[in-house]
């Protein structure tokens, strides 16, 4: 199936794919100002990013409601109240006001992010189609796209006011794409009681660890460009944009590799050429090393997360597959809020390299776990 046919089958939750990348694109290119503006150390600014976690704990628990509730109009809904969210950090003078912020966009992102994966997976059981890469990978193109835009409006002399709001548009202008219609599911189907714990708790690991070192990069790549490197802003702004541009080729491509090889083979892989890449972004003693550090990296991680969820749907039972998908998807989101906070606290002790240096010993774990999975049934 071409990427284009896989673009129009998904594109309500393609849409919403987007408007979270975009959102993120703009945080993470924005990170330095930030961090500048309520002036902390970088155990402290870690810590006060562990906000967005607190945020999306307690949408897991609402998302479900939600997406019941208002069916068709959960999504479109959740991406005009992340719209709203993108503009607050525009106002984060003050630690207290900072986490605060953080927390409601953890939030709103967190509804957004569990239903969109709901959809995907609907889709995916409707059509028989493989539609979770291609996803994925519009959320990396809008990241990257809001993180360049971030960099040059920052390069222009645009002030954190103008430059949030108007990610805020591009993230309002998906919305409208994304109504869809929904299968109606009585309560004795969705009722799961003999889940596949260790599945979920395997692949979950697989897809949490990818998606830890996926957010490392997301927000402190900037940083390190701007003050190891000595890079400008719009230097700075590129690192976060190279991971984008080259996690979005290669989850476009990944549909054409898990073609040819086993979910197990491509998360293996993967996850030898995403050390090679974060190992040199720790060592590089320039912006372009840098960037070729970020670039490799973003080529392995980019596949981890989509190939875990795969892998959970093809070893889970039929009638449990997507109760199996929506909890591994939930584990795999904390990564994206706990990782920075643990490299705050990493390069507030050991500095930025040494932090980066330790997202590799991260990613070394997916490998015995893929050896677990391996040995794991398929389900008849």
């Amino acid at each position: 199936m071409s990427i284009f046919s896989a673009l129009r089958l998904s594109r309500a939750p393609v849409a919403a794919f987007m408007a979270v990348g975009f959102t993120w694109g703009c945080i993470a290119a924005m990170a330095p100002v930030l961090k500048a503006r309520i002036g902390v150390d970088d155990a402290t600014f870690g810590l006060i990013l562990l906000g967005t976690a607190i945020g999306l704990s307690t949408t897991l628990y609402v998302a479900p409601r939600w997406d019941q509730m208002l069916g068709k109009w959960a999504l479109p809904l959740g991406t005009v109240m992340l719209a709203c969210g993108a503009v607050l950090p525009a106002v984060a003078y003050t630690v207290p006001l900072l986490f605060v912020i953080l927390m409601v966009l953890g939030g709103v992102s967190g509804l957004t992010d569990v239903v969109m994966n709901s959809r995907v997976a609907e889709v995916e059981a409707r059509t028989g189609r493989s539609l979770m890469n291609v996803n994925h990978a519009m959320f990396s193109v809008a990241y990257a796209i809001s993180a360049l835009l971030t960099g040059a409006m920052r390069e222009a002399g645009w002030g954190p006011p103008l430059i949030f709001a108007a990610i805020a548009v591009l993230v309002l202008c998906t919305a409208p794409f994304q109504v869809m219609p929904v299968q109606k599911v009585s309560p004795e189907e969705t009722a799961t009681p003999r889940l596949p714990l260790g599945l979920i708790a395997m692949c979950g690991l697989i897809v949490l660890v990818g998606f830890m070192a996926e957010a490392t990069v997301e927000a402190w790549s900037a940083l390190h460009i701007e003050r190891t490197l000595g890079g400008g802003a719009a230097e700075g702004a590129f690192g976060p944009a190279m991971l984008g541009l080259t996690m979005a080729m290669g989850r476009f491509s990944g549909q054409a590799v898990a073609a040819r090889l086993s979910e197990i083979a491509v998360i293996q892989i993967a996850t030898g050429l995403a050390i090679v890449g974060v190992l040199i972004a720790a060592v590089a003693p320039v912006p372009a090393v840098a960037y070729l550090g970020f670039g490799l990296m973003g080529l392995g991680i980019s596949v981890i997360g989509p190939m875990g969820l795969a892998l959970t749907g093809r070893l889970a039972a039929p009638r449990l597959r997507t109760a199996a998908i929506a909890r591994v998807a939930v584990i795999g989101f904390l990564g994206f809020f706990i990782a920075p906070a643990l490299m705050g606290l990493g390069a507030q002790t050991f500095g930025l390299r040494w932090a980066f240096a330790c997202v590799a010993l991260l990613l070394a774990v997916i490998w015995p776990l893929t050896r677990f999975a391996e040995r794991s049934p398929t389900p008849r």
